[in-house]
């Protein structure tokens, strides 16, 4: 079974769109590692560009934003470039329906959380670390903060989803089951 978790990166704001995640002018590069370089070039936070080459950014495997991420365009570049950056979790509150499905198939873990639980996750300071467990349903969100106890969260997946990302994605998936 694919494991899932590690250090995470902070996106504190709603509604990031496909085009901040993978800027319209990359699709039509003919392979996903053309696309890495370029994940979150163009997102703004609180006005200010985003570092997509922080080393936060270049030891992440999960990304923790708000609601309705990944809205826009249906483009899997977007996911694609999660992907080939090595992201292999994704939590917000919400996600745009196909985006999100585009993450199950690419083997990449979309998980929604409450509101309550994402406030609580960016209230906590220092460096985050997420350990996922699939079987219970529950992620712990671990700071290098001395001081801060770790969260612990539960979330839901249908068994489908569980089964795809689990499997690494569709392809694997229908080749082990098709």
């Amino acid at each position: 079974m694919k494991t899932f978790g590690g250090p995470a990166v902070l996106l504190d704001r709603n509604d990031i769109n496909t085009d901040e995640i993978i800027p319209a002018k990359y699709l039509t590069e003919i392979t996903k590692i053309a696309l890495k370089p370029h994940l979150l070039e163009d997102l703004l936070l609180d006005g200010k560009a985003f570092n997509n080459h922080s080393a936060e950014m270049e030891e992440a495997k999960v990304v923790i934003t708000r609601a309705n991420f990944g809205c826009g365009s249906s483009r899997e570049h977007a996911v694609w470039a999660f992907e080939v950056n090595d992201i292999n979790v994704v939590i917000a509150s919400s996600f745009a329906r196909i985006f999100r499905q585009n993450m199950f198939n690419c083997g990449i873990l979309a998980m929604e959380l409450s509101e309550g639980d994402i406030d609580a996750i960016f209230a906590m300071s220092g460096k985050l670390q997420i350990a996922v467990d699939m079987d219970q349903e529950q992620i712990t969100v671990h700071s290098d903060d001395d001081e801060q106890d770790d969260l612990h969260c539960s979330f839901s997946l249908n068994s489908y989803d569980k089964d795809l990302v689990s499997a690494g994605g569709w392809l694997s998936y229908a080749d082990t089951n098709y």
